[in-house]
């Protein structure tokens, strides 16, 4: 599996960004960022009917927490953008996506040698209760699933 750098957090934007590369074609990491059955895979429990701009729907985690989830721009295969309700201290989680306590995650994708190189932006951590906290916390998440990805992805077929 390819070792790549951890998130880092820039605490003046309010922004966790991570780049990796994928040994896989940028089709097949498109696929695994864009549609539910494959998110599921890696991510969390994906349930997002359309896929596009404005499409609506729910992450499920291991845990059980449900967040909602919006396409907020697509531009197929360089770039996606989802908004998720992810304010970690507000108990009344809904279905609904509330864009004030809402962060804001950008995949950009690259055909690199031997592969793709993924960038994913997080930002709108100012709208949170906690932004310091989530933003550490986002950058743990962001590693660790991005990891997951990398090893889904890279896994011999």
């Amino acid at each position: 599996m390819t070792t790549n750098p951890t998130s880092v957090v820039d605490h003046d934007a309010l922004t966790v960004r991570r780049t990796i590369h994928i040994a896989a074609s940028v089709d097949k990491v498109w696929r695994a960022v864009t549609e539910p059955e494959r998110i599921s895979q890696w991510f969390g429990q994906t349930v997002l009917p359309g896929g596009a701009a404005g499409a609506q729907g729910t992450i499920t985690w291991p845990d059980g927490v449900t967040v909602p989830i919006r396409v907020e721009k697509i531009d197929p295969p360089r770039m996606v953008s989802y908004r998720w309700g992810n304010d970690e201290t507000d108990a009344a989680v809904t279905d609904d996506l509330d864009v004030r306590p809402s962060t804001v995650f950008t995949f950009t994708l690259e055909p690199v040698d031997e592969g793709t190189q993924l960038t994913v932006v997080e930002s709108g951590f100012e709208a949170l209760t906690d932004p310091a906290g989530a933003l550490e916390s986002h950058r743990e998440g962001w590693d660790d699933e991005l990891d997951k990805l990398v090893a889904l992805l890279e896994a011999p077929r």
